[in-house]
């Protein structure tokens, strides 16, 4: 391998990568796990939650992204967030960190969390992005 190429190199040699994504998380109903964010990598470290490209009025809605299934906020990657400003395909929001996620590595999967649901069949696009640590 030809470390001087980037088609040499992997996702774990450069920063904010898309470290998952998942499309469409539906927002209509509250719940624990509305979707899981399935993750590259055995090792990462989140530097940016954006949401996007929402069907629908979403502007209600208010998730967090955990990193456990069963909705327990102290496993917060990113704090609880009302995404007001999401009222189309072509509005975006980030969504801020938690204090931990600032000095953790994490592995293994990420779940949407949503506190406040909006109007039914609604949905956004979430992707994380950060650094890949190992492979």
């Amino acid at each position: 391998m030809n470390a001087n190429h980037v088609a040499s190199l992997y996702p774990d040699s450069f920063g904010s990568f898309a470290v998952s994504s998942a499309q469409p998380v539906y927002l209509g109903a509250t719940g624990n796990s509305v979707a899981t964010l399935n993750t590259v990598g055995t090792n990462y470290i989140v530097r940016r939650v954006t949401v996007a490209n929402a069907s629908g009025s979403v502007a209600l809605a208010n998730v967090t992204i955990l990193t456990s299934n069963d909705g327990n906020t102290s496993n917060a990657v990113t704090n609880a967030a009302a995404l007001s400003t999401i009222t189309g395909t072509t509005k975006y929001q980030d969504i801020a960190l938690s204090t931990a996620a600032a000095s953790t590595v994490y592995s293994g999967s990420l779940y949407v969390y949503v506190g406040t649901a909006a109007a039914a069949n609604n949905s956004v696009e979430v992707t994380v992005y950060g650094d890949v640590v190992n492979l």
